[in-house]
């Protein structure tokens, strides 16, 4: 058998899985998109969320070890009616809700999923919850400080240093 032959199947299974890589592009979805069909071309989603007014929100996440996290909406006839990447440093200042009461953990999770990390710190009296995204291809975190109550009372982004030192060995 010759050295082509025995390549075809293997460059025929890339492209195959490239393809299906496509499919399963949440922002790929068009408006109005029935949910069936949009659950045909994504797969399951890794959360998701009854929204107000009788919708749905199924939610694609890539973390811990990717950098979006997508929302596709629903609305009460089961009909897409948006979609939205949320790990954007443009969105932070009008989605995240800090303040007494006002955000509270099940906001954050119907917003960005589950956290990639959760740590605490002793300046801090409640947990900080962290997800990775990119900011122009630079690697940065966003950071949600979260009180013993459940209650969102401040956030911040940052570099991702811990990333830069792996891509540098």
């Amino acid at each position: 058998m010759s050295v082509v032959a025995r390549a075809w199947p293997a460059a025929l299974l890339v492209a195959v899985l490239g393809l299906a890589g496509c499919a399963g592009e949440p922002t790929r979805i068009a408006p109005g998109t029935l949910k069936a069909d949009a659950l045909q071309q994504l797969g399951a989603p890794t959360a998701a969320y009854p929204l107000s007014g009788g919708g749905e929100r199924l939610q694609y996440s890539r973390a811990p070890a990717g950098f979006e996290v997508n929302n596709v909406d629903l609305d009460a006839s089961g009909r897409v009616v948006s979609i939205r990447q949320e790990l954007d440093d443009r969105l932070f200042d009008r989605t995240i809700q800090p303040g007494v009461g006002v955000w509270r953990e099940a906001d954050v999770l119907r917003i960005y999923g589950r956290p990639f990390e959760i740590t605490r710190v002793s300046s801090y009296d409640g947990v900080i919850w962290s997800w990775r995204y990119k900011m122009m291809n630079a690697p940065r975190l966003l950071y949600i400080y979260v009180d013993p109550a459940g209650v969102v009372q401040r956030y911040h982004t940052g570099d991702d240093l811990m990333r830069d030192l792996f891509e540098r060995m």
